[in-house]
């Protein structure tokens, strides 16, 4: 029996359907994705599924005794509690239960009554259930999300917003629930985090629906997607990427389907218009009554998608930027010590990439000079314009409405701003909106829209796909491809990287080193270490050492088994299918040892880096 199922399910917020006849089930098991525009309708969807809402129609079935557990976007705690308490509400039954055996163990020296063993029973059982390794558990969440050990102790009510919203998926992986339902699960993770998520739900036993807008997740962890649209569900057996495939093919079929029907359609009425009282009356009368009956294949509809487009970009200097002995932070805390010397040339596509606090925003506004160095010195090269846009969209004005923020940046007519906020997606009387009262995801687009206008040679951007649906970001992908200028922006987006780039520069332990490659190369270890020394000498990274070559070595034998693997499936016998599928096991087992000594060794170079000697006696007191 499927432990949930949706059939007919439909959703009204007063007179508009968000949702029509929506109909899916969830087996034990499933690793579902749940895709599809913003504002189409996926959380009130997740809502529906959990409980938390009602259908206006259709009905929504659960297995008996299935447990579903919710992660909501907006975290709600208990403000007096630790950080630790709360990952220990999942717990709670079986701690009481721990507890109670205790008790019992102590009364049933003296009196061990029938009742008293069967309670012993079902609590031990209960505690067994729930796991006596608790604690590991929680301290494995917990430096997974990257809340560090001094942070367990303190109220939730001081820690950040991004550390509040990992928590909560925290406690929401934590419980023993068989289906998760993950909305948005990725927000204010870095890419360390999320790779650790990919880990965990790769691994999950329990069934899932996750909604996200990173790509590598969704293919990494999913295995089926549904596609939610003009309040309609499509079923695709199938991960991301595939899923893309699968739909362009299903579209393109039902676009045929249609245009054949319509031919049909035309051809059935001429004849009728034609023949209707002559001769062929009557072979006219029984084809419109088959046409009247006919049952009408729809036009396929797509979702509206965002149309950007930068002009080419006004020819700068050969050196764009230029940062000398630069020591980017606050007066009292350095955040990021450079290079001795880094060069942006014109043309240049650079990634910066990092673990949350380590000060990417932070040097980004260094290179604007909205923060002054805290030693060395920056410099822009000759012609440069440089349009940027940051995560908090703090340059919008919320007094303004999105028609007078679009004026402020170029003169139009009220009639040009419509028409040019059309391919952002606003239309209508959306060019009349306060600043104020928008989503997240409809200022992202107002602050694109901005830098369309104001037409720079050079783009410094901030976490630009936060709040992007994927379409989105992949419009977005596509017109920084074509970009002609320079390009430096700050993401957790490994796809949006991969496809742009052709630098890598990661900030760790208070450090920056630059690499040649996308992300994937740099976490293959196959990227060149573009600072060849430090200060004063400081030894280069070995882009051959050890562990890099055991990677290597290890990822075309774990290619080569599943390829064995794959031709064996259907023919081999069980004996040789069971030694394959286990010497993949070590392999694999093998290549995360590796790839964990790996990142333990550049972390160890970017540490030496930055404990160069050569640094002054202040900096290294810093």
């Amino acid at each position: 029996m499927s432990l949930l199922s949706l059939d007919g399910v439909g959703k009204f917020f007063g007179a508009a359907q968000v949702l029509a006849d929506v109909s899916f089930r969830i087996e034990r098991g499933d690793h579902v994705a749940l895709v599809g525009a913003n504002g189409a309708g996926k959380s009130t969807l997740l809502r529906i599924v959990a409980g938390l809402e009602d259908p206006d129609t259709g009905s929504v079935s659960r297995a008996r005794d299935i447990t579903v557990a919710y992660l909501p976007q907006d975290p709600d705690f208990n403000a007096d509690e630790t950080l630790y308490e709360a990952m220990l509400e999942p717990f709670a039954a079986g701690i009481a239960a721990q507890e109670r055996l205790r008790v019992l163990e102590s009364e049933m020296t003296t009196n061990a009554g029938p009742d008293m063993v069967a309670e012993y029973g079902r609590l031990q059982a209960q505690v067994e259930h729930a796991g006596y390794d608790y604690r590991q558990r929680i301290e494995r969440v917990l430096n997974g999300l990257e809340l560090p050990p001094q942070s367990w102790y303190e109220p939730v009510s001081t820690l950040s917003g991004g550390q509040r919203t990992r928590a909560n998926l925290g406690r929401t992986l934590l419980r023993d629930a068989d289906i998760l339902l993950l909305d948005e699960p990725t927000n204010h993770l870095d890419i360390a985090a999320v790779e650790w998520l990919e880990r965990y739900l790769q691994d999950l036993r329990r069934a899932f629906i996750v909604v996200a807008h990173d790509r590598y997740l969704l293919d990494r962890v999913t295995r089926r997607t549904l596609e939610l649209s003009f309040g309609r569900i499509a079923e695709y057996d199938a991960p991301y990427s595939r899923y893309l495939e699968l739909r362009a093919e299903r579209m393109e079929r039902l676009q045929q389907e249609y245009e054949s029907q319509q031919e049909h359609i035309r051809k059935t009425e001429e004849f009728v218009r034609r023949y209707g009282a002559g001769q062929r009356s009557k072979e006219a009368r029984g084809r419109q009554r088959r046409l009247e009956r006919l049952e009408r294949v729809d036009r396929p509809r797509e979702e509206a998608a965002l149309s950007l487009r930068l002009g080419d970009a006004r020819r700068s200097g050969d050196i764009v930027l230029e940062a000398r002995r630069l020591v980017a932070g606050y007066q009292d805390r350095p955040l990021i010590r450079l290079p001795e010397q880094v060069t942006l040339r014109r043309g240049d596509r650079a990634a910066i990439v990092g673990p949350n606090g380590s000060g990417k925003t932070t040097l980004l506004r260094t290179f604007l000079r909205e923060l002054p160095p805290l030693e060395g010195s920056t410099r822009w090269g000759a012609q440069t314009s440089v349009g940027y846009y940051s995560q908090t969209l703090g340059r919008l004005d919320d007094s303004r409405t999105i028609l007078e923020e679009i004026q402020s940046v170029r003169s139009m007519s009220e009639e040009e701003t419509r028409g040019f906020l059309g391919s952002f997606l606003f239309s209508g009387d959306d060019a009349f909106k306060k600043i104020s009262v928008l989503s997240g995801g409809e200022r992202s687009r107002v602050a694109l829209a901005r830098l369309v206008l104001e037409e720079p040679n050079v783009l410094l951007l901030d976490e630009p796909t936060n709040h992007l649906d994927i379409a989105a970001r992949d419009a977005l992908r596509d017109v920084l491809a074509a970009f002609s200028g320079t390009l430096l922006f700050v993401s957790h987006d490994r796809y949006l990287i991969d496809a742009l780039v052709d630098q890598l520069w990661v900030l760790a332990e208070g450090a920056l080193l630059r690499y040649a490659g996308t992300y994937t190369a740099f976490a293959r270890g196959e990227a060149r270490a573009l600072d060849v020394a430090g200060p004063a000498g400081s030894p280069a990274p070995d882009r051959h050492a050890p562990p890099e070559r055991r990677l290597g070595e290890l990822e075309v034998s774990a290619v080569d088994l599943a390829a064995r693997l794959a031709e064996a499936g259907p023919t081999g016998t069980l004996g040789r299918l069971a030694e394959l599928t286990d010497r993949y096991g070590e392999v694999i087992s093998a290549l995360q040892e590796a790839q964990l000594e790996w990142t333990k060794s550049v972390r160890r170079q970017l540490r030496a880096f930055s404990d160069s000697p050569d640094r002054s006696a202040a900096a290294r007191r810093q």
